[in-house]
């Protein structure tokens, strides 16, 4: 299953990106601290025009702080760039980014150079929590559902530190299949672009690999971790929904339910601290997408040029607007 999510407004977020970074000074991007890599926009490399860079990996609290330690090194040994991790709903850390920013913009700050921020991630990824915490009041709307900023807003967060916020932006095409499931099991999808049975199944393939404890703790399969490790998915959906009173008429089991149940816990923290990737592996999966997008689109091209696929479509020129010819 491929998940995607890209509605209009993010199209309209990616121009006003394009327009409003030619002015800034710091980048500030948020990630999930439980899927960092998934959670990274590839089109802000291209957006920022290469404008330094602070990675805050927000929710570090849910995360595994083995992990996320693995992702700040990764995240701070590339150019030009920063990285630090912090829970958006506790004012003392949060204001840590301030002083990174002027890190990597020394030569900015006062009145007559104000550091101009430019904060941006994913839906859902804490972005208006984090500017309340540092506003010290209500000064963007939050949500538990991703798409809550629709439109670009001003902050001021000191004389000299302008902070400009953006809506939650993914990208036009996920190519990296397990970043599409990372991103459904924390909330910064829609929930009509993908099926709680298979984001479910994907989370406990990881959980049973990975933390096999924390899933025996919360679910009581009463397994030992090899144990666990070999039992199939859709086995381990049948024992929650049995034991959390996901049940149907004649004692079935409702699966959609089981599976809302599991995303449910992960997203509250119930299961425990957990993090859905490793820089290695997100690299892996990163490198066999791009192959695999890149094989698709040859195929295309090669149906293409042998006549059984129409060529793309070229855009239509306004005349209106056409330069005239000089005579």
């Amino acid at each position: 299953m491929s998940i995607q999510w890209f509605p209009g407004h993010m199209h309209l977020t990616r121009k006003a990106i394009g327009e409003r970074v030619k002015e800034i000074d710091v980048v500030i991007e948020m990630l999930d601290a439980r899927l960092p890599g998934s959670s990274a926009n590839p089109l802000m490399a291209e957006l920022t025009s290469g404008r330094p860079t602070l990675k805050v990996l927000n929710k570090q609290d849910m995360a595994d702080p083995v992990r996320t330690e693995l992702w700040l090194d990764h995240y701070n040994a590339q150019p030009n760039t920063r990285a630090i991790a912090l829970d958006a709903s506790d004012a003392a850390p949060a204001r840590a980014l301030i002083d990174a920013c002027f890190v990597l913009a020394p030569k900015r700050g006062g009145m007559v150079k104000p550091m101009r921020v430019l904060i941006c991630g994913i839906p859902n990824v804490g972005k208006s929590t984090l500017i309340n915490t540092l506003k010290g009041k209500r000064a963007a709307k939050t949500g538990d559902e991703a798409g809550v900023t629709r439109t670009e807003s001003r902050i001021a967060l000191a004389d000299d530190f302008y902070l400009y916020d953006t809506p939650g932006m993914l990208w036009p095409r996920i190519v990296v299949p397990e970043s599409g499931f990372n991103l459904a099991a924390s909330g910064a999808v829609g929930k009509n672009a993908y099926d709680e049975e298979e984001v479910a199944y994907e989370l406990l393939a990881h959980l049973k690999e990975h933390y096999p404890a924390l899933m025996e703790a919360r679910y009581k399969f009463g397994l030992t971790p090899e144990a666990l490790l070999q039992t199939p998915e859709d086995t381990l959906l049948e024992h929650i929904g049995r034991h959390r009173g996901a049940l149907i008429s004649g004692g079935r089991i409702n699966l959609q339910k089981a599976a809302e149940l599991v995303i449910s816990d992960f997203r509250s923290l119930l299961i425990g601290r957990v993090t859905l990737e490793t820089p290695e592996q997100f690299g892996r999966w990163l490198k066999a997408g791009l192959k695999a997008d890149a094989d698709r689109a040859a195929r295309k091209n090669k149906l293409r040029e042998d006549g059984h696929i129409r060529p793309e479509r070229q855009p239509k020129v306004d005349q209106r607007k056409a330069p005239r010819k000089s005579r």
